[in-house]
């Protein structure tokens, strides 16, 4: 049951990376000092409180949009904010800084294997530290943090947090907002020193399978690949362990899975999609999200949380940019009629 103070308030609040992706088609991915020819290249949003703004606005959210971030004062910084009052979302806390550029990352795409391979420039969004974000006054409901490990201002030590994340998201929290984060996937050891202190002040964590078994101590892949959903199951008891208040949710190709602190299960699949249907997969991970923010904001059932996130996940996948393959709310759920789902996933003791 959600606390008065929760109650009078109303939308979410997306904080974090904001990034223009430059996508580039090649014929191959050439070896140092040789060429690649560039078959086609298009632009597209990057970063979690972008991809998830845009496509919450796309799906008609029935609340307020928040973003909150830092841009340069540039072409790209100016798109952005452009882009994001054409969608009516508030960007009064999205600010711009003559010291930075706006954050970009150049995506190739191998042709043929769809292989992709990452430049990012981390540019002003290394600068961000929410220190404007006044949250008694901002009246959102949710505050959605993405991604730890990306942000580098963020991503530094506290004395008495542990990480400055870990302090914006607990201020968050004490003024009344429910609060969720997402982290960027990586080949590191910094999860548990980075990722874990936030884990104390959120309420929703939504991750990817690897993101969540770096962060837990877990390997959730079997060494044929396959998803072990025992110590996925694992992995998700152990953030909650760890500090998460409310539920963890974990994405997967497969589909998703939420635990609750209650120590309620679901599970969903995700659609039977054709190999031609997916044209990119960089979007997927925030166009789930997308769609279980939405069903947490609204008070939906779980299991309608996470239908509505692989929904939203197999439309991000019909276009290789981020956000350009979500459409209506009602069209990514007639997916399920046109495809089907995988087989239901089957949870093991």
């Amino acid at each position: 049951m959600k606390n008065n103070t929760v109650s009078a308030r109303a939308g979410i609040l997306c904080g974090g990376n904001w990034i223009i992706d430059q996508v580039k088609l090649v014929d191959v991915y050439p070896r140092p000092e040789q060429l690649a020819n560039i078959r086609g290249q298009s632009q597209g949003t990057g970063g979690a409180p972008y991809n998830v703004l845009i496509n919450l606005a796309r799906f008609g959210a029935p609340f307020p949009l928040f973003g909150a971030g830092l841009v340069g004062k540039d072409a790209l910084g100016q798109f952005i904010l452009d882009d994001c009052r054409q969608h009516k979302i508030d960007v009064r806390h999205l600010g711009v800084t003559p010291k930075a550029p706006t954050s970009f990352t150049d995506v190739m795409t191998e042709q043929g294997s769809g292989r992709r391979t990452f430049f990012h420039a981390r540019g002003a969004n290394a600068r961000w530290r929410g220190d404007d974000l006044g949250f008694k006054k901002i009246k959102a409901r949710i505050f959605h943090l993405g991604y730890l490990l990306l942000l580098d201002a963020l991503d530094e030590p506290d004395a008495t947090f542990g990480t400055k994340a870990a302090r914006l998201l607990a201020a968050a929290q004490a003024a009344g907002m429910k609060t969720s984060v997402d982290v960027v996937s990586e080949d590191s050891d910094r999860f548990a020193k980075i990722v874990t202190p936030a884990l104390k002040h959120v309420d929703y964590c939504i991750l990817n399978e690897i993101e969540a078994g770096k962060t837990a101590g877990f390997k959730i892949r079997q060494p044929d690949g396959r998803l072990d959903t025992v110590a996925l199951r694992h992995a998700a008891g152990a953030l909650l362990q760890q500090g998460v208040r409310e539920l963890v949710v974990i994405h997967f190709p497969e589909g998703g899975f939420v635990r609750t602190r209650e120590g309620e299960d679901v599970w969903q699949s995700s659609l039977k999609l054709p190999a031609r249907y997916i044209a990119g997969t960089a979007g997927a991970g925030d166009a789930f999200c997308t769609g279980v923010l939405l069903g947490l904001h609204e008070g939906w059932d779980l299991a309608r949380c996470l239908l509505t996130g692989v929904c939203a996940a197999a439309a991000s996948l019909s276009d290789p940019t981020c956000t350009a393959g979500v459409k209506s709310l009602n069209a990514a759920l007639a997916l399920t009629k046109k495809y089907g789902f995988r087989p239901k996933l089957e949870p093991r003791d």
